[in-house]
């Protein structure tokens, strides 16, 4: 019986053999460089299954270190075998560099593709963080860094810090970015968190507010660090606001600038005059005067709505005169709130600023100095006045009683109908009507409860320390150097409040001063450089 016969089928090719046919097709468009390279790379694939190489497979770490100990024993000299391995070092780190390099192009492309927003919307919520968070997130990925390079991830520049670590550098770099489309722009020093609402605790940081002890510091090391970058601002800080052209300051809307030691007034009036779009400024312990601030305020600023100013030296800035106060209320008719604190106020300037302003709604001259209250009679009848939506006049220490409930009465006479906060609050009590170093604790005359039910909308805050908790008049003979708080609050010695001579004395014109001289008192201090320098580390 015959068999049957089959055709005989063609053999199966095995893998190895069909893989070696795929790695030559890839070979042949390669040169020679990316050849070497290819066969290094692949010389796995035989173990591909394996977690890890084996010792017998040719890349491991045994088998190469064999291999180049063979291929150092066949060079002929000790100087070819240096040779040999410094190449091999080379390679082995250029090797490293590009496979980094390559795996970052990988992730960025992932990153391009897995990011579910596009370009233009990631830049848009950059935009909306802080600065450090915003500084953190272009360092994450390249995707977000090129986004973050855009302009308007800068707009609103946030450089405040607990204690000085910001420099000149850094705002420049920062602003150099934001470009003309720089907006908002915070820089300095805030020592503590925001106050709460009603209290007046000052933002001013001296000095004194650097916790750091002094017995440990060396002055070996402040010499070992003569020439490095400071972490101080200096007067130059606001400079990139002029450059090109002052394209950077010219639509900035918001400049909030605190505790800048080194600033001076014409400095700070060079920044303003790059800040023709101003609406929002505010100037907490800078050394520059309110005379000269006002005046720049006034000649550039014309459209700014809001203006709020720290003393750095409470009481003992005396410059602001009736002219400059004029100026400003013609050149600058949209504010619509202002602050002026820890100067010295008197009451016919302050009657010129309020009753000036047609659209005032909110007025701050807390801890002032000369204030009497007088500036409120009639106020309510005015357009500049009777618009008021708040009116603080915490701890200003001329404040008379007596003034005070003029101002309440009127309010239960129908005036001030727009008033929704009064904070009449002092912590030395307020001034009587004969001698203003007689304290008033609870007043018979000021009508407080009948406002607060006649007007329940008005949120008023009269706190004034308990009748006996410190001696109502002074003894005349005291000592002039001791300051005034001091006597006033004997009970609360902890208090950090510094007054000179003339803060004890108030140049007892309640009011009256001199228009055209300023106050011999206020001097504004040079800054020594040791102190600079201590204050970097």
């Amino acid at each position: 019986m015959a068999m049957d016969t089959f055709p005989c089928s063609s053999k199966r090719p095995c893998p190895s053999s069909s893989q070696e046919q795929n790695n030559a097709r890839v070979v042949q468009g390669l040169d020679h460089v990316e050849q070497v390279l290819h066969k290094f790379l692949c010389l796995d694939d035989d173990d591909s299954t394996s977690s890890s190489p084996s010792p017998s497979s040719p890349c491991s770490s045994i088998s190469l270190d064999l291999s180049l100990e063979k291929l150092l024993e066949s060079s002929a000299s000790d100087a070819d075998r240096t040779v040999l391995i410094d190449r091999a070092l080379r390679m082995g780190s250029m090797l490293l560099d590009a496979a980094k390099h390559s795996s970052r192009k990988r992730a960025s492309k992932h990153n391009s593709l897995a990011w579910p927003l596009p370009p233009d919307l990631t830049i848009k919520v950059f935009s909306m963080l802080e600065t450090q968070s915003l500084c953190h997130a272009s360092a994450t990925c390249s995707l977000f860094n090129k986004c973050a390079k855009d302009p308007l991830c800068y707009a609103n520049l946030d450089l405040t810090s607990r204690v000085p670590k910001i420099n000149n550098s850094v705002v420049s770099t920062m602003i150099q970015r934001a470009g003309n489309a720089l907006r908002s722009l915070k820089l300095g020093v805030i020592p503590c968190a925001t106050p709460l609402p009603g209290s007046c605790q000052p933002l001013v940081y001296t000095n004194r507010n650097s916790i750091v002890e002094v017995s440990n510091f060396s002055w070996n090391d402040k010499r070992s660090r003569q020439g490095r970058e400071s972490s101080i601002l200096t007067r130059s800080c606001l400079s990139p606001l002029s450059r090109d052209g002052g394209a950077p300051g010219i639509l900035l809307r918001k400049l909030y600038l605190y505790n800048i030691e080194r600033m001076d007034n014409a400095s700070l009036g060079q920044a303003l005059s790059a800040c023709p779009s101003l609406l929002d400024l505010e100037i907490v312990g800078l050394h520059v005067e309110l005379r000269q601030t006002l005046m720049s305020v006034s000649a550039n600023c014309h459209s700014i709505e809001r203006l709020c100013f720290e003393s750095s030296k409470t009481g003992r800035d005396d410059s602001l005169k009736t002219q400059t106060c004029l100026e400003l209320v013609d050149n600058c008719p949209h504010l619509t709130s202002l602050s002026l604190r820890g100067f010295k106020l008197h009451d016919y300037k302050v009657r010129v600023l309020v009753k000036g302003f047609q659209k005032l709604k909110y007025v701050d001259f807390s801890t002032s100095y000369s204030i009497t209250g007088s500036f409120l009679r009639s106020l309510g009848s005015c357009m500049g006045g009777n618009l008021l939506e708040v009116l603080i006049l915490r701890d200003c220490m001329h404040l008379k009683e007596v003034e005070v409930a003029r101002f309440l009465t009127a309010i239960l006479a129908g005036d001030f109908k727009f008033l929704l906060r009064l904070d009449i609050s002092n912590k030395e009590g307020l001034a009587s009507e004969g001698d203003w170093y007689h304290r008033c604790f609870n007043s018979s005359i000021m009508p407080v409860k009948q406002v607060l039910e006649a007007r329940p909308d008005i949120n008023l805050v009269a706190e004034y320390p308990a009748e006996g908790s410190y001696n109502d008049s002074f003894d005349t003979d005291m000592n002039s150097e001791i300051s005034l708080p001091s006597q006033l609050s004997s009970h609360n010695s902890d208090r950090s409040i510094f007054l000179s001579t003339s803060e004890s004395s108030y140049n007892s014109d309640q009011g009256s001063g001199n228009e055209d001289g300023q106050d011999a008192s206020y001097v504004i201090y040079e800054e020594s450089s040791d102190e600079i320098d201590f204050l970097s580390l």
